[in-house]
């Protein structure tokens, strides 16, 4: 469920986004837990607050669009990505973002899907690894294993995955474990191969190395 929280504009009333949020009331019904809520950065809010958007700086931009990067699917998964843009644009001039910090964030938003991405900027560089490293057992919603489909299968046969950046900043590597008995290694390269290369391009522009190792066995 998507919801914004309540961001109150300098000196004005605050506003809502996406109208009165109900996510807690949602969450409380359905006896499930928030993953979070927008702005999740106190320090953020507190900006919009002063009149100050402006003052949030470049690494935090990459937050921003990693908070924001997935709402296009509200209205429909297709061609989210640009949908999510032009909906992260609304709401960072509706907050009176610089327009340059508005056009990085909503250019690494629509560029994030590995059918139309493109690593243009760090910004977008740090969206796409993060978002294309993200492969985990949690993000499986369906409980019935008998209708699992390959994502669903890859995604929950992997029991652990984590993303580390060497000590000399030289290389950023995946690591993940896989149970085979739930997904083949190759039914993760079958859906995942395309991500994997993307973030290779993406840890390129940032002047990093890209390296993939499944089951203690490097593979990228």
């Amino acid at each position: 469920m998507l919801n914004a929280s309540i961001v109150s504009e300098s000196g004005r009333a605050g506003i809502s986004v996406f109208g009165q949020s109900r996510i807690d009331e949602t969450a409380e019904r359905f006896g499930i837990g928030q993953v979070a809520k927008l702005p999740i950065n106190p320090g953020w809010a507190a900006s919009c607050d002063a009149g100050e958007i402006e003052s949030i700086q470049v690494p935090e931009l990459a937050q921003i669009a990693g908070y924001l990067h997935d709402i296009g699917n509200v209205i429909n998964r297709a061609d989210h990505a640009q949908s999510g843009a032009v909906m992260a644009f609304r709401i960072l001039d509706k907050l009176g973002a610089d327009a340059e910090d508005t056009a990085t964030i909503i250019s690494a938003i629509g560029n994030h899907d590995e059918g139309t991405a493109v690593a243009v900027d760090a910004v977008a560089a740090a969206l796409i690894l993060a978002d294309k490293t993200d492969v985990r057992r949690s993000r499986v919603r369906n409980r019935d294993m008998a209708t699992f489909d390959i994502h669903d299968r890859v995604n929950y046969a992997v029991e652990e995955a984590s993303t580390e950046i060497s000590p000399d900043k030289s290389m950023i590597t995946l690591r993940i474990r896989i149970d085979t008995a739930s997904a083949a290694v190759m039914d993760y390269f079958e859906i995942f191969l395309q991500r994997m290369l993307l973030c290779r391009k993406a840890a390129e522009r940032l002047g990093l190395r890209f390296g993939l190792v499944i089951n203690d066995q490097v593979v990228l």
